[in-house]
């Protein structure tokens, strides 16, 4: 009998330990939930769980992101909700006006309250903010983070809808064209000021060359055929950046005439295809009043460039005047173009946040399901785990039990001994 190596109480002793082992991460894994607790308990798996972890979570954000998306595009359709419905009421005014059974002083009174819905149109654009961020500027330009990863977003741009760019101030459309393709520059409205383009933001985002071609750093994006666009024109970029309007700044008489289309067919200005006055011969234009006054207007008060006014040339006086039958009629037209401008921008904004309304759902339904994936590779089968617990706790008693019996067995020595 041997006593120096007990090797019978070093099998159960070593069992017995593997047993205890195997218990106490079974313990560890019915106490948590998890089948793996540890990057021991499988290497791959975690590996694997933690990257479905990231983008489960960057799922349900990328789906809060897209709330709060949506919740900035019903701040910006509410202002113009209530843009719409001045317009409703500017052009009502405007043809309440364009009725001859008004006399001066009743269009004088219309001319007031229009006077005070286009200054409303200007405060809602310029105060309609979310989170501190002005929409309805032209300044506004941004990305939504709409998934869980990167480069997966959306681009939103807001126009300008203020009354210059709705073309109820006086301003004379000038050039309209297309946008080169691969242009840089955005939907919105940009401000010529010495040959220098700007965007809503105050930023120099180009240049305007002597040969009326607007460039963003050496590349070509627009160009100018009709008139130069020369300080103070507004360059709106509208249909995806596809699109341009110039509008040109007028001052003196220029801003006294009535809203309307000119042409100059060559020595008669019609307006709206009637005539309205003739050119003479300093190209200057002398319009017919109602009153049987004429208004004289020089080239320069409209802001147009070229040494002449040749016949065939046409440009657009917008604005908002009732203050005569002709002003309020050529007005109804300038303002159903606003009117319309609004609602293009509200079906765009509606349409992105249906879009967002999709997006969400998707999210939703895609981190539910990696969510399941997960769940198969982390958590932990409660009742095959309890089997395994119950094993390897009987196991682990039975090598006690064991080691016991082992550990009294060189007592027998004793026997010899005596």
């Amino acid at each position: 009998m041997i006593i120096n190596h007990n090797m019978n109480a070093m099998n159960a002793q070593r069992n017995m330990s593997m047993n205890t082992v195997s218990a106490g991460k079974s313990m560890e894994k019915l106490s948590s939930g998890l089948r793996i607790n540890r990057a021991g308990d499988d290497a791959a798996g975690l590996a694997i769980s933690e990257k479905m972890r990231g983008q489960i979570r960057g799922l349900d954000q990328a789906s809060r992101n897209s709330q709060d998306a949506i919740s900035m595009i019903q701040t910006a359709e509410g202002g113009l909700n209530e843009t719409h419905s001045i317009l409703q009421r500017m052009r009502e005014l405007s043809v309440q006006s364009a009725n001859d059974t008004n006399v001066n002083v009743d269009r004088g009174a219309i001319q007031d309250e229009m006077n005070q819905l286009t200054s409303e149109i200007d405060r809602i654009a310029n105060n309609t903010e979310f989170n501190t961020q002005k929409l309805l500027d032209g300044s506004f330009s941004g990305k939504f983070q709409i998934g869980a990863n990167t480069n997966q977003d959306m681009d939103l741009t807001v126009g300008k809808m203020d009354t210059a760019n709705l073309g109820l101030t006086s301003s004379i459309t000038i050039e309209e064209g297309t946008v080169a393709t691969g242009s840089t520059l955005k939907e919105g409205t940009y401000k010529v000021s010495n040959n220098a383009l700007f965007d809503a933001k105050n930023n120099n985002v180009g240049r305007v060359s002597t040969n009326n071609i607007v460039y963003v750093g050496s590349t070509a994006v627009l160009s100018g055929g009709k008139d130069k666009f020369e300080d103070k024109t507004l360059i709106n970029i509208s249909n995806g950046g596809k699109k341009f309007e110039a509008k040109g700044h007028i001052s003196g008489n220029a801003s006294k005439m009535a809203p309307g289309a000119y042409s100059v067919q060559g020595k008669i200005v019609l307006k709206d295809n009637m005539i309205v006055g003739k050119v003479s011969s300093n190209n200057t234009l002398i319009l017919d009043q109602k009153d049987k006054t004429q208004l004289i207007v020089n080239k320069d008060d409209l802001g147009i460039s070229t040494p002449t006014v040749t016949s065939g040339m046409n440009f657009t006086i917008n604005g908002s005047d009732v203050s005569t039958r002709e002003a309020a009629a050529g007005s109804i037209t300038s303002v159903n173009n606003a009117i319309e401008t609004v609602s293009k921008e509200r079906s765009k904004l509606g349409a992105v946040q249906n879009r967002l309304e999709h997006t969400i759902a998707n999210l939703n339904t895609s981190a539910e399901n990696l969510q399941a994936s997960e769940s198969r590779v982390r958590d932990v089968d409660m009742a095959k785990e309890m089997m395994a617990f119950s094993k390897n706790n009987i196991l682990a008693q039975a090598a006690q039990a064991m080691l016991a019996q082992a550990n009294s067995q060189p007592q027998g020595v004793l026997q010899l001994l005596r």
